[in-house]
């Protein structure tokens, strides 16, 4: 059965469907934003299977707290900060806690040119999920994100010192991962 959304229907007579639960109305939440959802949760997650685990735990709780949407603002928005906070607390529930010094990055910083810009989007997933999970969710708030390390420090519960050390080899780590595979990039 399709189900077509009748253009007449108001913003917030689709969200009072969702709150009542109305399959329909959950069914195109999920299909409207499962194509930038998705890519979203596998750079955060290790594989495909994890990336769906995060993807629907996301969205069960979309719909549990759709009622606290705010009618007007951005739906794909709101849905995207649900999903990067049960990614990170996918994460914070899965990981060991590391804390890293970032006296213990000092010498791996580098001046080489910066590989991810020079990367397919399939090349980033791919090296992203060989992270560990500290330095991949670092990587994701903050470069992906847009987060500041103050920002990333409180959503992990680590020091700003913790995230500037994990981006730094993160980053270094994405490097020797692309060396490895030996792929290099001129510019």
């Amino acid at each position: 059965m399709e189900i077509v959304l009748d253009i007449k229907k108001s913003e917030q007579d689709f969200i009072a469907a969702c709150i009542r639960k109305e399959n329909w109305a959950q069914k195109k939440i999920y299909e409207e934003n499962y194509s930038v959802m998705y890519p979203l949760c596998l750079r955060y997650s290790t594989d495909e299977e994890e990336a769906l685990d995060i993807l629907h735990e996301g969205f069960i709780k979309v719909f549990r707290h759709i009622s606290k949407y705010t009618i007007g603002t951005s739906l794909t928005a709101w849905i995207k900060r649900i999903m990067v906070n049960t990614a990170i607390d996918y994460y914070r529930k899965r990981s060991r806690r590391r804390t890293e010094d970032i006296d213990d990055a000092r010498g791996v910083s580098s001046n080489a040119p910066d590989v991810i810009s020079e990367m397919s989007a399939q090349e980033i997933i791919q090296a992203l999920q060989q992270l560990s999970p500290a330095y991949r969710s670092v990587f994701n708030l903050y470069v992906i994100e847009g987060f500041s390390h103050k920002e990333v420090a409180d959503q992990l519960s680590i020091s700003e010192s913790t995230s500037r050390s994990n981006l730094v080899k993160a980053r270094h780590k994405l490097r020797s991962i692309l060396t490895l595979k030996g792929t290099t990039y001129d510019r």
